[in-house]
């Protein structure tokens, strides 16, 4: 009986309030936003009128993704982040609590990938993907879920892979990383679902996305960027393009509104088809 009155008050609050966007009122800070599915989720959260604590190392790329929202009539500042820096997350979350009043979302995208296997990954290489992948992930949670609470609940984010659900070869040191954090996010989301947190806490697994990542990749296919590209397509996309970071970002704004507030620990598969097969 309680959980089911539950259901209809948040149903009735939502039909009352009518809001014009879908994040109205809502704070949020991106991680990894000054190119790709980073810049993409905090442009697209802005015009549904969140506003975006715009993250990244990238000071100059970084300031110039706010600087366009701006622009654009909506809410955002920049602030530099080291992901793996605890102190650094700690400051993120206060000028976001100063600038803007609280925290509502989190959408950890910052991520590395560098391709070796087995064999041929390094210590100082596995240690950076694991500590950019994950523990950034991990100090980004356990700082913003205090405030989240605070501010009256709401949702985080972790971008995962398609490789969080399958092993590759070529990636050891990423795949290891990427399941982890789906691991990492049914963990937090039990936690925060058990203590009545009001916070949810989901992944979304892109498939091949035309990003800085996936060029780098395609640059270094001794065919070239647009053959090693089909050769991707053909291999792993049934529907037969590449994603796009506007794709992931919408996943990300199903997320990080109310409309999914009965999906938590869970995982938003956007990658073509390719785990269909």
């Amino acid at each position: 009986m309680p959980r089911a009155s539950g259901r209809a008050g948040r149903a009735s609050r939502r039909r009352t309030s009518s809001p014009a966007r879908r994040l109205d009122g809502k704070i949020a800070i991106v991680t990894g936003a000054a190119q790709g599915i980073g810049a993409a989720t905090s442009r697209l959260l802005a015009r549904e009128g969140a506003a975006v604590l715009v993250t990244d190392l990238n000071v100059a790329k970084g300031r110039a993704v706010a600087q366009a929202i701006r622009k654009e009539g909506a809410r955002a500042l920049f602030q530099k982040l080291d992901v793996v820096s605890e102190a650094g997350w700690k400051r993120v979350i206060a000028r976001a609590i100063e600038r803007f009043g609280g925290l509502h979302i989190l959408v950890n995208n910052a991520g590395v990938a560098i391709p070796n296997n087995i064999e041929t990954t390094s210590r100082a290489d596995w240690r950076r993907v694991i500590a950019i992948n994950l523990e950034g992930p991990f100090l980004g949670m356990k700082h913003a879920i205090p405030v989240i609470r605070s501010s009256g609940g709401g949702s985080i984010v972790n971008i995962a892979s398609s490789l969080a659900l399958v092993g590759a070869t070529g990636s050891t040191a990423y795949c290891a990383s990427k399941w982890g954090l789906r691991g990492l996010t049914r963990s937090a989301a039990l936690y925060c679902a058990k203590q009545g947190y009001r916070i949810r806490v989901n992944t979304i697994c892109p498939g091949a996305v035309e990003t800085p990542l996936l060029e780098r990749q395609l640059k270094r296919h001794p065919k070239g960027r647009e053959a090693a590209l089909k050769e991707i397509i053909a291999a792993e996309i049934p529907i037969g393009y590449a994603g796009q970071p506007d794709d992931i970002a919408h996943g990300v704004l199903y997320l990080a509104c109310d409309e999914s507030d009965f999906a938590t620990g869970t995982d938003l598969v956007i990658d073509g088809g390719h785990r269909a097969e």
